[in-house]
């Protein structure tokens, strides 16, 4: 399952707050995804009003969290109801009852396997599932499946899937009942699923955006309804990049390139449907010698340095990545529990205190690729494009410097990564020593050999160091 815990802005209520006289509070610090408000005020003891607030909805779930303290802790709590939805984004198949203001979701979710499959789901909240709440399967919480595949084809770029489920509410906090008396509203999306094959975020654009009915009691009535315009192709996603005979790395933050980028480039990874899906991304990613999640290729026996610029600051965990690396295809090593943890193989970037907990040790100061407007990725043809549109930010301090020498028993795959959150990295080959590097016949991915002078506060321990340019 993938998680997502970044803090995009926060507030301080001071202890001598006095409710329900009405207060004035600042407004929220601007950390993150352009979060930003007018000054809060407290009315009640239940309520606050947030005139103006802006989030850029670039986040795979946004919410409320609240507590008590000067900054945000792990002891705060949730906050299940807001009066807004920051942003519905996911592969849903749901029934939605309109009751008031509010809307009340019920889903049968589809889920595309190598073999058509159907999924029973139940949506409290939008976000991915935890165990107890979000979009979640049915069964996950101890309910049952009640929807059953009855076939399923692909003919002419159409994915037919037939499935079936009892009129009747087996469930009824879970599921509920489809009516033959009336047509009901319906809701679609379409979208990849996570690491667990259960829903993931999905575009806004992939879902639908009127109020759809359907009579599921008519007879004879083979009217198809377009439920949600999806793109035939999208845009047309970069070339991966391979750094070969790199013995020196910049490693920085960016964005992910939206349909063009992360999520494409991974997408050779996961193949478990009619289509590969790639890995989910966030809205950001790594840039190795200022490239999108480039694949690196490093032989055993020699060294190599990275320069990170993960950033520094714990208390702003939106610009808090120091870099490790992996076995583990998703990262997120410090979000792990102590049991996934151990599932992990670390070759760098981590280090054990005296009481036996990990911690990271490459921790360096902040630089961001930013845009420079907004994000231009669908209308950017080629990456070097794209990065015409962004511009560099960082932050004061220095970078920090990861040594590794690579081990003759490491695997021959291994993955840069950020210790605090999934899905930022990509692929480091492992090779022995003269092994010829086959890149694709196509050529699609583009080799990165470029002359550098290495700067003088770190020691090159090969003759020739070959490299991309660093950006300073």
């Amino acid at each position: 399952m993938v998680k997502f815990q970044v803090n995009f802005g926060e507030v301080s209520i001071p202890p001598s707050l006095d409710p329900p006289r009405p207060r004035v509070l600042p407004e929220f610090k601007r950390l993150a995804h352009g979060l930003r408000s007018g000054n809060i005020s407290v009315l009640d003891a239940k309520t606050f009003y947030i005139p103006n607030l802006h989030y850029d909805g670039a986040g795979p779930d946004a919410y409320f969290w609240v507590g008590n303290g000067s900054e945000p802790n792990p002891f705060g709590t949730k906050v299940k109801e807001s009066f807004i939805s920051l942003k519905e984004e996911f592969y849903i198949f749901n029934y939605r009852e309109i009751n008031g203001s509010n809307i009340i979701y019920y889903n049968k979710l589809i889920i595309r396997t190598n073999q058509p499959r159907v999924s029973d789901y139940t949506i409290t909240h939008l976000a991915q599932c935890d165990g107890e709440l979000g979009v979640c399967p049915d069964s996950r919480l101890g309910g049952s499946n009640d929807a059953v595949v009855v076939s399923g084809s692909q003919k002419g770029g159409v994915t037919t899937i037939t499935y079936r489920r009892p009129l009747a509410a087996s469930e009824p906090i879970k599921d509920r009942e489809i009516l033959t008396t009336r047509a009901q509203s319906v809701i679609a999306a379409f979208g990849p699923l996570n690491a667990r094959y259960e829903a993931n975020a999905h575009s806004f654009m992939d879902t639908t955006r009127s109020d759809v009915q359907l009579d599921f009691g008519a007879q004879n009535d083979n009217n198809c309804i377009g439920l949600a315009e999806l793109d035939a192709g999208g845009p047309e996603p970069w070339p991966p990049r391979v750094l070969v005979g790199v013995s020196n790395f910049t490693a920085r933050i960016g964005p992910a390139g939206g349909k063009r980028g992360y999520t494409p480039i991974t997408d050779n990874e996961i193949s478990s449907g009619f289509l590969t899906y790639g890995h989910p991304s966030w809205g950001i990613a790594w840039y190795i010698n200022d490239l999108l999640i480039p694949e690196i290729y490093v032989e055993r026996g020699k060294s190599y340095i990275f320069l990170v610029e993960g950033g520094d600051d714990r208390t702003n965990p939106a610009k808090f990545h120091p870099f490790y690396i992996s076995d583990s295809s998703e990262g997120g090593f410090g979000q792990k529990k102590e049991e996934d943890q151990r599932k992990q193989r670390v070759f760098a970037g981590v280090a054990y205190d005296n009481e036996g907990y990990p911690y990271p040790t490459t921790v360096g100061r902040y630089c961001e690729w930013i845009h420079k407007t907004t994000d231009q990725s669908a209308t950017s043809k080629t990456f070097e494009d794209y990065m015409q549109t962004l511009q560099l930010e960082c932050s004061d301090g220095e970078p920090a410097v990861l040594n590794w020498t690579v081990a003759h028993e490491t695997p021959d795959l291994v993955y840069y990564q950020c210790y605090t959150h999934n899905n930022l990295g990509w692929k480091i080959h492992v090779v022995d020593p003269g092994t010829q590097i086959n890149i694709p016949g196509d050529r699609s991915a583009i080799i990165n050999l470029a002359p550098f002078s290495p700067p003088s506060y770190f020691t090159v321990t090969a003759t020739l160091v070959i490299l991309l340019a660093f950006t300073t």
